[in-house]
């Protein structure tokens, strides 16, 4: 008899999940009596009239692990828990959609759905297979901030696009005697903030986790300059604050939980100069670079590791779990451990120390 399965993808894309779909379908198609199918745009394709769900044949998933994004498409609107509704007047209404969802899931025959994304779309999980959906998470996010698995796959593409652009800046920064402030992504975590500054080698980086003191960061920058000369390379996590003040934020999409990071950047360039910072300031946010684009190595081979992981605890009718890397090792954890504690950086982490170790400032 024919057993069906179906991968969804929720949450912000990052590189390496097309990776995740292809290890899936590959592994799959080894057990002969297996069909793999892909629900467009997370839950929405099944809760869709008509639905939007595809076959995800060998043609369809062909070389798909080079390309960026994900061929299955995804929303950060599509919670069937907390669905939004937009109203005649334009405001959002949220209604839980998930006894419809399960009942369609179960008109379709799946015997395993697997399902690709970060905190919230595993916390979605938890909540579906209390519920008695045969479901597995697979950890998503470029922000790597699911403390359960020691990495997430995208984000060492996204470090890698960041540390890029940094080396581009540094030179910049001093052939013009500047200050410049990369703003990179990192909405409650640090992560590629960090990585990054280590990287590249910063004099700040500025994360979530750590609120800085603006005076200690103009005496940093000054302390960098003689005579009018000198740079200084500054990297921020969207989500950084000072010590006074609040963080930059504005109201997200329609249909969205989530307010809009972003502009910390030109937040923390007007602070520096109200200050007292004379040097130049120059600001470079990097927004959606960081999610695009072909997955490195690294990233295309974790994603591929998971993915077949995924299928075979499916194949085991091991549910209610997520992959997970630890220790070197290909494993996974219950969906309830995997959303019990976000991954922050803590401040007496061995990365937080070396970096000190190595002079960045982080304004505290």
């Amino acid at each position: 008899m024919t057993k069906k399965l179906l991968i969804l993808t929720g949450g912000g894309d990052c590189p390496g999940l097309n990776a995740v779909i292809r290890g899936i379908a590959k592994r799959a198609k080894k057990e002969k009596d297996w069909e793999v199918y892909g629900s467009i745009e997370a839950f929405n394709g099944v809760l869709n009239e008509p639905q939007e769900i595809i076959r995800l044949n060998s043609k369809r998933t062909a070389g798909i692990h080079v390309k960026g994004g994900t061929i299955l498409k995804t929303t950060n609107k599509g919670n069937p828990i907390k669905f939004p509704i937009i109203q005649a007047d334009g405001s959002t209404r949220f209604v839980d959609r998930s006894d419809e969802l399960i009942n369609k899931l179960k008109a379709l025959n799946f015997n395993a759905i697997i399902n690709i994304g970060g905190d919230g779309s595993q916390k979605i999980s938890k909540a579906l297979y209390k519920k008695g959906v045969p479901i597995i998470g697979v950890p998503k996010t470029i922000d790597n901030d699911l403390s359960a698995t020691d990495l997430t796959f995208g984000f060492q593409t996204a470090v890698q696009i960041a540390t890029d652009s940094f080396d581009k800046l540094v030179t910049t920064a001093e052939s013009h005697h500047r200050v410049m402030i990369m703003e990179v992504m990192g909405r409650d975590a640090g992560w590629i903030a960090l990585h990054t500054a280590i990287a590249g080698g910063a004099e700040i980086c500025l994360i979530p986790e750590i609120p800085y003191d603006i005076n200690k960061l103009v005496k940093r920058i000054d302390s960098r300059y003689k005579h009018g000369r000198g740079f200084a390379n500054i990297v921020i996590a969207e989500g950084a604050k000072p010590q006074e003040g609040s963080i930059t934020a504005t109201k997200g999409d329609k249909g969205s939980e989530h307010v809009r990071l972003g502009g910390v950047a030109y937040q923390l360039s007007k602070q520096l100069k109200d200050a007292g910072c004379k040097a130049e300031i120059r600001e470079t946010v990097l927004g959606h670079v960081q999610r695009g684009g072909t997955p490195i190595a690294f990233d295309r081979v974790l994603a591929t590791l998971f993915g077949v992981k995924a299928f075979e605890l499916a194949l085991e009718k091991n549910f209610g779990r997520m992959v997970a890397l630890k220790n070197n090792t290909i494993t996974s954890v219950t969906l309830e451990e995997a959303t019990k504690e976000y991954n922050f950086l803590k401040k007496d982490s061995f990365l937080v120390k070396a970096a000190k170790g190595l002079g960045i400032s982080f304004g505290d």
